[in-house]
């Protein structure tokens, strides 16, 4: 009973905050996640981070990207891999370079400073597509570097995150980056391989079974395949169903996918995702960390902004595509989150600063819809 109010309180309230943030002029994703801090622990209480409440918001950001992928252009992301790979490699240096400085201001270790600028340099695409799909921006020239540079910021981030864990946390070595790298090759050698080979034959042979939506089964099979090979091997989940969903596009399928796929993911398991997000604040002692805060908040953002900014100025970009390019870029989201966590356990993070890092997170991921609105909209209509 719990799960079904829990469900009924989620829904309505995601779908009536994002309502009301498109009437003030605002992406309807910065409502849902505004609504997931109020009715989470921090305000009301109404919702609490259950077992099953995280398998819901796991599901929904998964399918998220999964749609995102079914609906970016292939040839436009082939075309744009040059201005990606240069987006991902300035948003991974400035911003580990500004964190590690503002660590040092505040007094942090070497190791500690240089964890902060791991986290910081992460990105998670999964508000920034929900953003884009609103806008209808989605098969853009800037969308599609976003999304590339976002699977080559992950390999980046993973693999930086790898290094210092190996060498600085208190858990002992982790496998080597040798290894680790030889996943991820592994990774997407067999994504493509697959999605390439055997993803349309198994489209059509499930298309012929007399069962209800063969295809949307068998589509939804092959995005969770693609993420659990993919967590197994090393690589965000997220990153697997964006490819299995790259994959499918190419197919005759995809349509019927997309047009059966969406009413699930945003009907149900999407709003758990949005609220997820607003569920890790709170705001116990965060008035003695309000200058690291803000601090860490200003270059969380900038950073990012002007770091993959001057990476699409340097492949062709104006410098109106280039801040739209940078602010699709500058939410943190899960990913950054994840690695909190990490650090907090390895003893890179301590808890003193824990809090107000997790909270300059989610500011992040709170400020991007806005940016990405203003941006893409003068971008478009310069």
């Amino acid at each position: 009973m719990e799960l079904l109010l829990t469900i009924i309180l989620i829904i309505f309230s995601t779908k009536v905050a994002g309502n009301l943030a498109t009437k003030i002029g605002q992406p309807a994703v910065l409502g849902k996640l505004l609504i997931g801090i109020i009715i989470g622990p921090a305000v009301l209480g109404w919702v609490t981070n259950t077992e099953i409440f995280h398998e819901f918001s796991e599901i929904g950001v998964l399918l998220l990207m999964f749609l995102a992928g079914l609906e970016t252009d292939a040839d436009q992301l082939k075309a744009n891999w040059k201005p990606s790979v240069a987006v991902a490699i300035l948003g991974v240096i400035i911003p580990f370079a500004s964190a590690f400085a503002l660590g040092e201001v505040f007094g942090f270790s070497l190791a500690e400073g240089i964890f902060l600028g791991v986290l910081f340099s992460a990105t998670s695409v999964s508000i920034t597509v929900q953003v884009l799909k609103e806008l209808n921006v989605l098969q853009t020239r800037e969308s599609t570097t976003i999304l590339g540079a976002a699977v080559v910021d992950d390999i980046l981030v993973v693999t930086l995150l790898a290094f210092v864990m190996s060498f600085m946390g208190n858990e002992g070595p982790t496998e080597s980056i040798p290894v680790l790298l030889l996943k991820k090759v592994i990774f997407f050698v067999l994504a493509f391989v697959v999605g390439v080979y055997v993803v349309p034959k198994f489209l059509k042979f499930f298309s012929k079974f007399n069962v209800t939506v063969p295809v949307t089964s068998a589509a939804l099979i092959v995005a969770f395949s693609y993420a659990y090979v993919g967590e197994w091997l090393g690589m965000e989940g997220i990153i697997g169903t964006f490819l299995a969903g790259l994959f499918i596009s190419q197919t005759d399928f995809q349509h019927e996918v997309e047009e059966t796929v969406e009413p699930i993911a945003n009907g149900l398991f999407v709003p758990f995702f949005y609220v997820s997000v607003g569920i890790s604040i709170s705001f116990v002692g965060v008035m003695s960390q309000i200058w690291f805060l803000i601090a860490c908040t200003l270059v969380g953002v900038l950073s990012k902004l002007f770091g993959s900014y001057f990476g699409a100025r340097a492949t062709g970009f104006d410098k109106l595509s280039a801040l739209a390019v940078g602010s699709g870029m500058v939410s943190r989201g899960e990913v950054a989150l994840i690695i909190a966590t990490t650090g907090l356990a390895s003893g890179l993070l301590s808890q003193e600063y824990y809090t107000s890092v997790i909270i300059s997170v989610i500011l992040t991921t709170l400020i991007a819809p806005p940016m990405l609105k203003y941006f893409f909209t003068k971008d478009l209509n310069k």
